[in-house]
């Protein structure tokens, strides 16, 4: 690795470090506050949902290391729309995959944790208990156990999905952009050159 390799990387660290810092402080805000407002039910919802998307950015980071450039490359020379984003991806799957994985998948995982105690704490108190009764410390295992259990589980099928059919999940992902990059005139990919 030359020292300019190593520089480029640690920029890139420090870089993530801070997008990451800012995402977990706006989804914890984000993510409490929705909760103080809601019932048990609906926050229970919110705290699945966080799960899922924790596995389905596990997925996308780990189908765009395994997935091959060239049947992109066919799709792009007719000029299908988001074939030149699924080439970009793939040709950034480190950045993507650590993106999508440790930023989005990680920070995922922190607050579904934080949600789910703050859900733990809506039921006891609904039911009448107070902080530390035998009531709420089994009901926060039972939903902390879940929690882990759905977001292990989950990702371990998504990483099945993401190898075996990395191809159609990644030309998804790259439509997607397409449209996001198409109708709010922004750049999200850069498509740098593979050595």
């Amino acid at each position: 690795m030359s020292k300019t390799q190593l520089q480029k990387s640690i920029k890139f660290s420090l870089s993530i470090a801070v997008i990451t810092f800012v995402l977990a402080a706006i989804f914890s805000v984000v993510s409490s506050s929705v909760l103080s407002g809601v019932s048990s039910i609906i926050g229970l919802v919110i705290v699945f949902a966080i799960v899922l998307l924790g596995v389905v950015f596990d997925m996308l980071g780990i189908a765009a290391t395994a997935a091959d450039e060239v049947p992109f490359h066919a799709m792009a020379a007719e000029k299908v729309n988001g074939a030149k984003q699924a080439i970009a991806i793939v040709r950034n799957a480190d950045r993507f995959a650590s993106f999508c994985n440790d930023v989005i998948g990680d920070i995922s995982g922190v607050i579904s944790g934080t949600a789910s105690a703050i859900v733990v704490l809506q039921i006891a108190n609904g039911f009448g208990h107070s902080d530390g009764s035998p009531f709420q410390i089994t009901l926060s295992v039972i939903l902390t156990s879940l929690v882990a259990a759905l977001t292990v589980g989950g990702k371990a099928v998504g990483k099945f999905f993401g190898i075996h059919s990395s191809t159609k999940i990644i030309f998804f992902a790259a439509k997607v952009i397409a449209i996001l990059e198409d109708n709010f005139k922004i750049k999200i990919l850069t498509n740098k050159k593979r050595k």
